[in-house]
């Protein structure tokens, strides 16, 4: 079992577009992911070509507790997806200031939704009530980051943030950085890329995300990279990311 909150702080770094293609290379490879929208903004969801009603998908969960298996859409591309409606951006409003608003999640994986592994959380950019019921939902952390300046700082201060919740909640997060929007006509992707490994090391994954046309064009057709281009670069690129994270053991994969 493996769940997997996809988050960074900045947004435009790619975490719709890792947690989209992800969840396509795994299941070409007869895995059985589920996908869960936690962004009030649905990229994911719409990436998916699944349209949420208002109140439905995870805005039910978290004002009506309905059951997470009772909101699965199926997606043409083969997996389940928990969608996200604009409802979602109420929760930290309304649950804001209950302190066990952010275990709501962690409970409501029971053992029927975990036995489907990767689960995948796009988390909303930021560090309110959805993002720290991802966080203590899940069992790993994958940090999408641009190849950009803004997006490097932005890393820095996630991942010392990440060690504060750490310490307040006793556990670790097993922690993979991955570089997206590569240039390789660009010498400061290049400079991004070497800081970023000088500072995390092996945490950073080998695999990097290059900027690619159909990355970029996939999610408006709601397809992944792998239905919309299956030769292209970006479709080798997550190809990799997914072999790479599997056999590093950052994850394990259930099969259908």
């Amino acid at each position: 079992m493996s769940v997997i909150a996809v988050f960074n702080q900045k947004g435009g770094v790619g975490k719709t577009t890792t947690c989209l293609n992800l969840a396509a290379a795994w299941v070409r490879d007869g895995a059985n992911p589920l996908l869960l929208d936690l962004d009030p903004q649905g990229h994911l969801s719409l990436a998916s070509g699944v349209v949420a009603s208002p109140g439905a998908g995870m805005a039910a969960f978290f004002q009506h507790q309905t059951p997470l298996l009772h909101l699965l859409e199926r997606t043409r591309s083969g997996w389940d997806l928990i969608p996200a409606s604009p409802d979602l951006s109420k929760i930290d409003a309304l649950r804001g200031g209950d302190p066990k608003a952010a275990a709501l999640l962690s409970k409501g994986m029971n053992a029927v939704v975990r036995e489907r592994s990767p689960i995948l959380m796009d988390c909303c950019p930021n560090l309110g009530v959805l993002t720290l019921n991802a966080l203590l939902a899940a069992d790993y952390v994958l940090i999408p980051v641009a190849a950009d300046y803004l997006s490097l700082q932005g890393v820095f201060r996630l991942a010392t943030a990440l060690d504060v919740l750490e310490k307040r909640l006793k556990r670790i997060y097993p922690r993979r950085i991955v570089v997206t929007r590569f240039n390789p006509r660009r010498k400061l992707a290049f400079e991004v890329d070497r800081q970023l490994r000088e500072r995390y090391g092996e945490t950073v994954c080998k695999t990097r995300i290059a900027e690619n046309v159909a990355l970029a064009t996939s999610p408006s057709v709601s397809q992944d990279v792998f239905r919309y281009a299956p030769h292209s670069g970006g479709a080798a690129d997550y190809a990799a990311l997914a072999k790479e994270l599997s056999e590093a053991g950052f994850l394990q994969v259930g099969r259908k």
